[in-house]
């Protein structure tokens, strides 16, 4: 399996803390992405968050849509 710096995803921490941010449980996002057709468990967050779990890019970009997350922050990440 490919990693990015030791991890199977680069943005988990980012979407924990933007998560938490807005006050969002796991269950809370799992339910917003499960209404616009992208079912992901309150577990596979947990996994995408601790960057043990690989993340689709439609995966991403809904959880981005749904927590606010801008194009800056992602940026950020990758430096």
């Amino acid at each position: 399996m490919k990693k990015f710096r030791g991890k199977s995803n680069a943005y988990g921490a980012l979407i924990e803390y933007s998560r938490k941010k807005i006050g969002y449980s796991r269950a809370d996002l799992s339910r917003e992405l499960d209404l616009i057709g992208i079912p992901i468990s309150g577990d596979e967050l947990y996994k995408i968050e601790k960057q043990l779990m690989i993340l689709k890019d439609f995966e991403f970009m809904a959880i981005c849509l749904i927590l606010g997350i801008d194009f800056d922050s992602l940026k950020k990440v990758m430096e």
